[in-house]
């Protein structure tokens, strides 16, 4: 094959959950297709691994990913008000993977033209530390809810200093850093703080500013080409790179990295969505992304480019798109479509 690559990169394959397996194998054929630059461990999580051995993290994935240091996963469900805690929380803690980065750049015309902003989450600290309880009145036991975040110095400057070397790296001007210091005084003003503090590193190089959360939930919405990257704490960055998701077609398009010092984990960055699983409609283009994120990251950065390249020109030369991009594409036809045009 003319895309062959001599020496493929082991990692660990995760298909998650609900759409988790169709997206999965969308993205395998097409990154066979790219000349299969990578040798798949097959492992569950989620529901999958509750399914399988009882147990949503089970041992053998958390030793694989610990073995090959990087890992491509769908989607994993996580209960919602009970049951277990979130299998994505816990991988990004057990390797703190501290950085998660989610680009959001047009793809599909139409909806806002020419975005291309790329957010830095703080991904292990804040409000998702989750150190939570309830306090007991009368005879009522979860009369009140409390919950504690927790950002140290340390933390903080490390993300901060993550985001603006990404910046250089890439060619980036500036980054705007979102908090909420004028009420969080302490939680969000050492974010701040220490983002301020890495930026003097960088004078003349990245411009930095910052914007309360709330400003800039309305600024993404008003005028999103005034952004280049964002730097947030773990739950702004969150709930904002959902907002910036659906500037550019929605979570089908979102693409996310979680970076740690030892170990890398891609994403789509979408939910299971059981109500259409198995349906064979699913979108494949958020893991698709997250591949090319992963390919970059491994220094394959000629495949990245191409993977994206085929991935705007099947949809906007081909126009070839699944129904959430108002085509009539099945999953495996926009996936056939992209194979077809890596040759």
């Amino acid at each position: 094959m003319k895309n062959a690559i001599t020496t493929q990169i082991p990692a660990t394959l995760i298909p998650g959950d609900g759409i988790g397996p169709e997206v999965v194998d969308a993205t395998v054929q097409v990154l066979a297709a790219l000349g299969s630059p990578f040798s798949w461990d097959i492992q569950q999580a989620g529901m999958a691994g509750v399914n399988s051995c009882g147990d949503p993290l089970p041992a053998a994935t958390l030793s694989s990913i610990r073995e090959n240091k990087l890992a491509l996963k769908g989607p994993l469900t996580t209960p919602v008000g009970g049951g277990f805690r979130s299998s994505n929380v816990r991988l990004r803690e057990e390797f703190q993977l501290y950085a998660n980065v989610r680009p959001a750049r047009t793809i599909v015309p139409g909806r806002f033209e020419d975005i291309d902003v790329v957010l830095i989450r703080e991904n292990i600290g804040g409000f998702y530390v989750a150190h939570e309880y309830y306090i007991p009145v009368g005879d009522d036991p979860r009369a009140v809810a409390v919950s504690t975040g927790i950002n140290t110095r340390e933390a903080c400057k490390k993300i901060a200093r993550f985001a603006f070397e990404y910046a250089v790296k890439n060619g980036r001007k500036k980054i705007t850093v979102v908090h909420k210091a004028n009420i969080l005084k302490a939680l969000t003003g050492i974010f701040l703080e220490a983002a301020r503090e890495v930026a003097r590193e960088y004078e003349g190089k990245v411009q930095m500013n910052d914007m309360i959360v709330d400003a800039c939930a309305m600024q993404l919405v008003l005028n999103p080409w005034q952004f280049d990257m964002l730097l947030c704490t773990n739950l702004f960055g969150d709930i904002l790179s959902d907002q910036l998701a659906g500037l550019v077609g929605g979570l089908g398009m979102a693409p996310g990295a979680n970076i740690g010092d030892d170990v890398a984990i891609f994403e789509a960055v979408h939910g299971s969505a059981p109500d259409i699983a198995g349906k064979g409609i699913a979108n494949p283009i958020s893991l698709l992304l997250a591949a090319g994120q992963m390919l970059d990251h491994v220094g394959h950065d000629d495949l990245a480019l191409r993977l994206r390249t085929v991935i705007n020109d099947t949809i906007n030369k081909d126009h070839i798109a699944t129904g959430d991009l108002k085509g009539k594409a099945s999953t495996q036809e926009f996936t056939d479509a992209i194979v077809r045009r890596l040759g």
